[in-house]
């Protein structure tokens, strides 16, 4: 297809060549046959100078790209331009004053002043061809230059996104496995469930890894899993709580972030509770657009340093949005009363085709609440 293109645009550049310049110097015939008579000589000289014309514009046309011209600042540009066009117009003049001999050498001979009549006059078609020619090229190259740039912009934005997912991993994996550690030696048969549950999270990670976003449903069910290995560690200190609509499910969310949002609610908030503490998940639709509530025992302090009420999965989760939505979308955490901490996330539900009316089992999660 590139090549195609390619081709099209050179017989497009030839075919303006001949016809401009064609009509051009047609128009000098009818111009000397009103005021001298016609005669085959001016068919002559028409066309010698169309020869001369297309040669010195293609040529500057090759200097143009072999020189990469057209990258060049304005000022440096404009000045090569306008020699550029000096520099045919004097080639042009120089064919045409002893071609013109005939009609115009006993003028000349008068009044040798007139020879800078003919290099206005030929300098007219010859600024208006450069003109159109560098405008359509720089434009393209500019155009071309925005393009290469948003590809690189996209490009840096995927890697980010698949760098701060991969950075993620290894943390959720730490405690994770230590959630199955006290199990071993208390109860092997919850240390296998574990290790069932560990290996759904796994599989949930991996195939997280290669994909972009994956819906609501699926990130849920790794919270499910992950929950139900901290609850095996926290006992009755951890109490959790889902309220979720069903028609959420099928929207596409950002692998393993919700995740991310749960495991630092469980750090900072349940882990330092006295007594006991509470993770609740709250998701709906408002406004066209998913909600997703995580609430939390906790407290926020503007004193804690970034790796408390800011750390790195916040940080973490704030950047996944801004490469994926943008402004469309929106992560804040605060502190809603004395105990309780909320996480919220509003994003885009995207393409209504991708909501589906599937239902979400929370079997496991009440029972591990």
């Amino acid at each position: 297809m590139f090549s195609g293109n390619r081709m099209s645009k050179n017989k497009l550049y030839w075919l303006f060549q001949i016809v401009g310049w064609g009509l051009y110097f047609s128009n000098e015939i009818v111009a000397y046959t009103i005021q001298y008579g016609f005669d085959n000589q001016m068919v002559f000289q028409a066309c010698a100078n169309m020869v001369l014309a297309i040669l010195l514009t293609h040529s500057f046309r090759f200097i143009v790209k072999r020189y990469n011209w057209i990258t060049l600042p304005m000022p440096q540009l404009a000045i090569r331009v306008v020699l550029g066009v000096f520099v045919m117009t004097d080639l042009l003049v120089a064919l045409n004053l002893p071609l013109d001999a005939k009609y115009t050498g006993q003028l000349l001979n008068e009044n040798p002043i007139l020879a800078i009549e003919y290099f206005i006059n030929l300098s007219k078609p010859t600024m208006v061809w450069v003109l159109i020619y560098v405008f359509y090229h720089y434009s393209e190259e500019k155009r071309q230059r925005e393009i290469e740039q948003l590809k690189l912009r996209t490009s840096i934005k995927e890697t980010e996104a698949k760098v701060l997912k991969a950075q993620m991993n290894p943390h959720f994996m730490f405690n994770a496995l230590n959630s199955i550690r006290a199990l071993v030696y208390e109860d092997p048969s919850k240390a296998q469930q574990g290790i069932t549950q560990l290996s759904n999270i796994l599989r949930s990670s991996l195939i997280a890894d290669r994909r972009t976003t994956i819906s609501l449903k699926e990130e849920l069910k790794t919270i499910e899993d992950y929950l139900a290995l901290e609850k095996v560690r926290y006992e009755e200190r951890l109490q959790t709580k889902w309220d979720v609509d069903n028609e959420t499910l099928g929207i596409q969310v950002p692998p393993m972030m919700l995740q991310t949002l749960v495991e630092n609610a469980i750090k900072h908030g349940v882990q330092k509770a006295i007594g006991w503490g509470f993770v609740e998940i709250n998701t709906s639709i408002i406004d066209d657009k998913l909600l997703i509530k995580i609430r939390n025992t906790g407290q926020l302090h503007s004193t804690e340093s970034d790796s408390e009420s800011s750390g790195f999965g916040l940080k973490n989760t704030a950047q996944r949005l801004d490469i994926l939505y943008s402004s469309d979308a929106y992560f804040k955490i605060y502190q809603e009363d004395n105990l309780t901490v909320c996480a919220e996330i509003m994003i885009p539900t995207g393409n209504p085709d991708i909501k589906t009316n599937l239902s979400f089992d929370s079997t496991a999660a009440k029972a591990a609440s």
